[in-house]
Order: structure tokens, then sequence, then C-alpha cells
């Protein structure tokens, strides 16, 4: 029955994500607090947990993102709000849920063209005193976001990089050859010898009749890493890095790969020369016991493209060396921002906090891309860094925490940490408590929204999932981590179904 059993309102279910006991204002010392705490901010785009300390990939090289983990606390378990960009970063940048903010996908309008004057996490430290400065994908729309966000920005072509996205929209006269099985486009750019496009020679599954850039591609190119945007926003940042002001420093820095187009400098692809590559886990009958909604969000190609064209093309093994190769690339440059960080006037008081939007799908449930409710989609990539020199504060570092936590923690932590006047009403928790004791237990369970109507929810030992047409899966995580068997229609369930859709809020359905 549609909701008639739960007396809980949008905001006493969120409340109940996070007992109240576990939310001190635990900093409240004001006599041993730093004066100035700086806030180093990296987003990394559809990054799952292909990094080594998650040991998502056997084959993951990200020794940077290794080392930073050790620093701080590694959340094992953090989600999404929403496993799309523009629904999770404005989730992000507003600590507010989808159904608080209007924007509940990528088509749906940007957060500050809903709600331009709005206090977002940015703007929160610029009103305390900092010098805000942003590079590189932040929000969904990052240029103009970036101009209204921050005193001091940085924009430049992430994502068709080395390219731009001008030069790899099709002619009127190739346009034709898009959708077939020898598609040709032919890019010219300073400096490069004449490459055509797509480097994997498949045809376009979701826009084969637009003459934009087919971005469901993959392959190294042979150009430095200074023709990559996210190098030239590395660059940028590592020289704000240089020089100490008079005001403390609130910095963003957002790199696009390993977003599709999965292309990087062919240096990185390297590495992975004479390796056999390995697919991620899969089972041909692992859709069999899901019901249409679920098959649907599987199997449509949303977000990237289809994997029964991959697998035609025989590109499943080059399109997860490339997902690895573009991973150690931004690792790469991730490693040069932290030694900037580290050599600098800035090395003992800054907070880092790296983060991933959402996670990606790479074949498992026959799906590529994101925008699934799935742990493969909602995962995301998370670890915070205390200053060093609040390290007597926080005696657990370099250790891993395993309790269910959300991007929408990230707000109400940092201004807390920060010492910063945040808004009313934020919707997620100050982690806190968990980078003092991340072995404690919370019992809390978060919530992933795909589109009104359907939600994910995560606890430390189960995921639930609740699509519109009101079907549901129940996955045993510690037992099932590959998500294979829905459990949902066993006898002996109901008790704990009864418990998730009691905390799914109104207002998201």
């Amino acid at each position: 029955m549609r909701n008639a059993h739960r007396p809980v309102t949008a905001v006493a279910a969120l409340i109940a994500l996070w007992p109240m006991s576990l939310s001190p204002r635990v900093l409240a010392d004001e006599t041993a607090r730093p004066a100035k705490i700086n806030v180093l901010f990296i987003a990394v785009d559809d990054l799952n947990d292909w990094v080594g300390c998650l040991k998502g990939h056997p084959q993951a090289q990200t020794p940077n993102m290794d080392r930073l983990a050790k620093r701080g606390i590694l959340f094992n378990n953090a989600h999404c709000t929403s496993p799309a960009c523009n629904p999770s970063r404005a989730a992000v940048f507003s600590g507010k849920m989808p159904w608080k903010t209007g924007v509940w996908s990528n088509q749906s309008k940007k957060l500050l063209q809903q709600h331009p004057e709005m206090q977002v996490l940015p703007r929160a430290f610029g009103r305390a005193g900092y010098s805000t400065l942003g590079t590189g994908k932040l929000m969904h729309s990052s240029a103009q976001a970036n101009r209204l966000m921050f005193d001091e920005h940085f924009h430049v072509e992430q994502r068709w990089s080395p390219f731009t996205r001008d030069a790899v929209e099709y002619t009127e006269d190739e346009l034709p050859s898009k959708k077939t099985s020898n598609p040709r486009h032919e890019v010219h750019a300073t400096g490069l010898e004449p490459v055509r496009l797509p480097l994997n020679r498949m045809p376009s599954d979701r826009k084969p009749d637009s003459a934009a850039g087919e971005s469901f591609d993959w392959g190294p190119l042979d150009v430095p890493d200074s023709s990559m945007g996210d190098t030239r926003i590395t660059n940028w940042a590592i020289e704000k890095l240089k020089t100490k002001r008079d005001q403390p420093i609130f910095m963003g820095v957002g790199f696009y790969r390993p977003h599709i187009p999965l292309w990087a400098p062919k240096a990185y692809f390297d590495r992975f020369k004479g390796q056999e590559i390995q697919l991620p886990p899969y089972l041909e009958s692992d859709l069999n016991d899901l019901g249409p909604s679920g098959q649907r969000w599987a199997t449509e190609a949303v977000t990237a493209g289809l994997h029964s064209t991959v697998v035609k093309f025989d590109q499943w093994q080059e399109a997860v060396k490339s997902y690895l190769a573009c991973t150690t690339y931004v690792d790469f440059q991730i490693g040069r921002l932290l030694d900037a960080l580290d050599n600098g006037p800035y090395a003992k008081n800054t907070v880092v906090v790296l983060w991933s939007d959402h996670g990606w799908h790479l074949g498992e449930k026959q799906h590529w891309g994101k925008w699934t409710p799935w742990e493969r989609s909602t995962r995301v990539v998370l670890m915070v860094v205390p200053p060093r020199n609040m390290a007597g504060r926080f005696t657990k570092l370099g250790q891993g925490c395993h309790q269910p936590v959300s991007l929408l923690d990230l707000y109400p932590t940092l201004t807390e940490l920060c010492d910063v006047p945040a808004p009313e009403q934020l919707e997620g928790k100050s982690l806190i408590p968990l980078l003092q004791d991340p072995q404690r237990s919370t019992g809390r369970v978060v919530l992933t929204s795909f589109d009104r109507g359907n939600v994910s929810l995560r606890s430390d030992r189960w995921r639930y999932i609740r699509y519109d047409d009101r079907t549901e899966e129940l996955y045993d995580m510690h037992n099932d981590p590959n998500e294979w068997t829905n459990l949902a229609g066993e006898s002996g369930r109901e008790a704990l179904l009864r418990q998730f859709r009691q905390q799914i809020p109104l207002d998201a359905l």
C-alpha cells in the first residue's frame, strides 16, 4: 500500500537516518582551535571504487590517492545523493536533497539557476572571511557556477581535451556514418596529426543523429600532459597554493577524468602494457530476478552506451584499460597538487577532502555509465584529511570507516571543522565523530534518489531499492557484494523491507 502505514514526514525521516546522539559540537573548545583552517576540496568525476586503497580493481594504479587516504579517514561505505552529475553536485554544494532544491536529474535546471541567492558551500566560507578559489568541474555547469561561487576561478576545456568542443562535432557529410560500424570523423588540432574519432570505432547508441561529439569513446592519444584540461587546472591551483594570503582559503579543484570520453595521454596507457586486463564481476543471468523497472534502468543507454555494442565490437577490455589509465592520469595530477600543498605555506593548516560525485558501471548488470540504484553507481570515493596541526584531536587517522555516510555530510563537516556559520536546515550530518573514531557504530541508513519516486537505501549491511512502480529489490551486501541475488521476494524478509520503507521521506516519492 502506498505509504499508508508511515506517519513519517520528510524531516523526521531524515533525522532517523542518523541518531541524534552522534552529532555533538565536539570541537566546542575555541581556545584550542587554530585561528584559520584552509580547505582543499578535490572532486573527481565518475570515479568508482577502482582506487588502490578501496580495492575495487586489482590493477588500479593510484598511489597518490592511496597516500592521501593514509593521512586521513577513508570512508569505505560512502554514497552519493543522486547518481548523476547535476543532482549529486547540487546536493554537495547546497547541503540539501533533490526534493529541496528541485535538481532531480541532469535534465533539471542547474542549482543556481533555480536558487541564485543560495548560500552554497563556497559562499558560506566567503561570508566568513575566506578567499574562495575554484577551477575545473565542480558544479555541473562549471564555468558559470564557478563565476557565481568563487572570488577567483579558472575555466578550460576538460571534457573534450586535447580537442575543443567544436572540433569533435560531426560535419554534415560525416554525420550519416555516426550510427554505422564505420564512423568517420576527422579532428584537427593545433600541433597534432589528424585523429579519426571515435577511437574505439563503435557506432553511437545514445545520439546517433546528433552532430555532437561521441563521448562513449576510449583510447590513448599521443599528446603531452599539458594538452589536457585536467593538467591545466592543476597548474593553476598549484600556482595559487604557492603564495600565502592574508585570509584563509577555500579552494575547489574539479577533475573531469575518468568521465567519458576515456581519453588520456598514451604514457598512462603504457603503464598497463603487457597486462591482461581483468573484467569486472559479471553474471549472465544477473537481471533475471529484477522487475521491468530494474531491467530497464540496467539496459538503457542513458548516460553512456549499450553493453551489447561493447561486446559486439570486442571493446570490453579496452574500455576497462582506458578507465584505469584515465584514473591513473588524474591520480598523477592529484599527486602534483598534494606536493604543492605540502611544500607551500598551507601545509600544516589545511583540511583536504577528496570525493567523487557518483560511481560508474563498466558492464556490471549489463550497464555502462551511472544513473542506476546499485552499488556500482551510488558508491563514491570519499576521504577526509584533517589539518596536520590538529592531529592531537584526530588520533586514529589512516583507518577506514565502514559506516554508511553521504556526500550530503560534507557541508556540515567542513563548516563545523572550520568554525564557519552554516545555513539552517542542512540535511547531512557532520562526520567529525567518525573522523575521531571511525570504528564507532551509527546504525545509519543513507538514501540515494534517482529521479522522483525511485530510491536506494544503504545500511552497513543491506541495500534496499524501490522504484516508482513500487517494485523492490533487497541485497545482502556482506554475502552478495555484486548484488546478484534479489532477496525482496523471499519469505521472512517482510519485517526488514518494512523498516526500509518507513525510512523513505514522503517528498522523495
